[in-house]
C-alpha cells in the first residue's frame, strides 16, 4: 500500500488491489451526454483482500458480507461518480468496523417506580369508572 490509496475518515487505508470497477450509462436527464457516457460508476470491494486488520476486517464481513457493493450516478462525469462511490465505501467500512458501545444495565429510580404505579392506577380506576355494573341500574 502507498500514500495514494484511499482512506476512510477514521484512518483505514484501503488496497486498491481489492477493488473492481464497472461503468455503465446513467439514467435521469442530460441530453445526448447520458446517451453516450458511461458515466454510471459501480465499485465492488472484496474486504478480505482490503489491508484491513484482522479483528476490523471480521468485524466489517459479519456485518457487510464478503463483497460490498456501492453505484454512484448522481454526477455527469465518472470521475467524480468513481470519487462518490470510494466515499460512500469508506462511510460504510467506519460505520461496521465501529465497536458497538457494551449496554451499562441500570434500574428506575423509586420516585420513578412510584410514578407509574400511581399512573397505572389512575388509568385503572378511570377505566373502572366507565364500566357499566347491576347497581348501575335504576
Amino acid at each position: 500500500m502507498n500514500e495514494d490509496d484511499p482512506v476512510t475518515p477514521a484512518g483505514w487505508r484501503l488496497d486498491p488491489a481489492a477493488f473492481s470497477w464497472r461503468f455503465s450509462r446513467s439514467s435521469g436527464p442530460g441530453g445526448q451526454h447520458v446517451n453516450t457516457t458511461d458515466s454510471k460508476a459501480e465499485l465492488i470491494c472484496d474486504l478480505s483482500q482490503a489491508g484491513l486488520p484482522d479483528t476490523v476486517a471480521e468485524r466489517v464481513v459479519a456485518k457487510l458480507g464478503q463483497d460490498v457493493r456501492v453505484v454512484a450516478s448522481n454526477e455527469r462525469s465518472q470521475r467524480r461518480n468513481r470519487a462518490e462511490a470510494l466515499a460512500r465505501l469508506a462511510a460504510m467500512i467506519d460505520d461496521a468496523a465501529k465497536v458497538p458501545k457494551r449496554r451499562r444495565p441500570t434500574r428506575p429510580s423509586h420516585g420513578a417506580v412510584q410514578r407509574r404505579i400511581t399512573s397505572k392506577k389512575h388509568l385503572s380506576a378511570r377505566k373502572a369508572d366507565r364500566r357499566w355494573t347491576p347497581e348501575d341500574q335504576p
